[in-house]
């Protein structure tokens, strides 16, 4: 496959080392030049200072856009117009209206094609080795009927973090939630689907800044399983625990690798006289190859012509329940998603 990446940052460049032997990086994008060029010379392409001249010029066929939240639609909406399939950095966008201006310009675009154009909202957690053994034993009915889903997501932040670009309302749209809640949210749909109820916090607890650091949230999806998390720039030590409760059993998924600890999946088969559970504990290399996993999936859909797991409406469904959390959290009270 050929490839132009638009966003020459540390995500830019985590997806380019995640392309395979046969595909081609042909360009790069960048607004500033001399992480661009370096980009280019590291990974042997051509740089462009215009993504628009990138998707013309470039005779790509597909388009990665690891860039600040707040330059994501129009990037998307113009690759997607030239015929390009996409897979843009999560979130999809700043917020839901942007999202769904994004599913629109696809829906035009395949409307007469036989062989459809993939929007793909990078979701890489749901790659991850833990959560896909995890994600096998539920679909599987091993341990029963879905209870509740109980999460944690965070980090303790940097000297000069409100200076950011995460830490811009205009740039991003939200703070934490669009950050790592973003991620929990997506990964509590793929196990709890739609979601129905939400009760929400959101508050700005130690940085100096205009968005979140910490949110605090519950969520009823429309199959009565709950879901509680908290998602945190305040964290101090950084974690990762995603914990699934079922009648006959639980999942626990903790840990990413690097400083979130070694990955690891915990699976609890409740004995009918009760006492202690059986468990049988997985663990997972360091080497996180979730990305490429994600890049196989995003070539498999557009070369089987199906849709892609984790594609827009996912990301679409994710920025609808932030606006919906953060709308809790103003008027302090359960607000019902349509």
């Amino acid at each position: 496959m050929r490839v132009g990446i638009i966003g020459c940052g540390l995500i830019g460049r985590k997806r380019t080392l995640a392309l395979e032997k046969k595909d081609e990086l042909i360009a790069c994008c960048d607004t500033n030049s001399v992480i661009g060029k370096k980009f280019a010379d590291d990974f042997k392409c051509k740089f462009y200072s215009d993504y628009k001249k990138l998707i013309d010029d470039s005779n790509c066929d597909a388009v990665i856009v690891a860039v600040v939240n707040k330059y994501i639609k129009k990037i998307v909406i113009y690759a997607l117009k030239k015929g390009k399939h996409v897979i843009a950095e999560k979130p999809l966008g700043r917020n839901a209206k942007e999202a769904e201006q994004m599913i629109k310009t696809l829906n035009a675009a395949n409307k007469n094609r036989k062989r459809k154009l993939v929007l793909k909202t990078g979701f890489n957690h749901r790659f991850h080795p833990a959560l896909l053994k995890a994600k096998s034993i539920f679909d599987s009915g091993e341990i029963g009927k879905l209870m509740f889903i109980r999460a944690a997501y965070g980090h303790g932040g940097r000297n000069g973090m409100e200076k950011e670009w995460r830490a811009s309302k205009d740039l991003c749209g939200g703070g934490e939630l669009l950050d790592q809640g973003v991620h929990i949210i997506d990964l509590s749909r793929w196990f709890a689907g739609d979601i129905a109820k939400i009760f929400g916090i959101s508050k700005t607890k130690f940085w100096n800044m205009k968005v979140e650091d910490n949110a605090f949230v519950h969520m009823t999806a429309k199959s009565g399983a709950d879901v509680h998390f908290n998602v945190s720039w305040t964290n101090w030590k950084n974690i990762f625990s995603f914990e699934i409760f079922c009648t006959k059993g639980y999942l626990k998924i903790s840990g990413f690798g690097g400083s979130y600890g070694k990955e690891t999946l915990e699976v609890g088969i409740r004995k009918s006289e009760g006492g202690r559970p059986n468990i049988k504990k997985y663990s997972f290399p360091k080497e996180d190859k979730s990305w490429n996993r994600e890049w196989r999936e995003f070539k498999l859909a557009i070369k089987d012509n199906r849709p892609v797991l984790g594609d827009g409406i996912d990301g679409l469904k994710a920025n609808m329940i932030i606006e919906n959390i953060y709308k809790s959290n103003k008027l302090g009270k359960t607000v019902s998603i349509k």
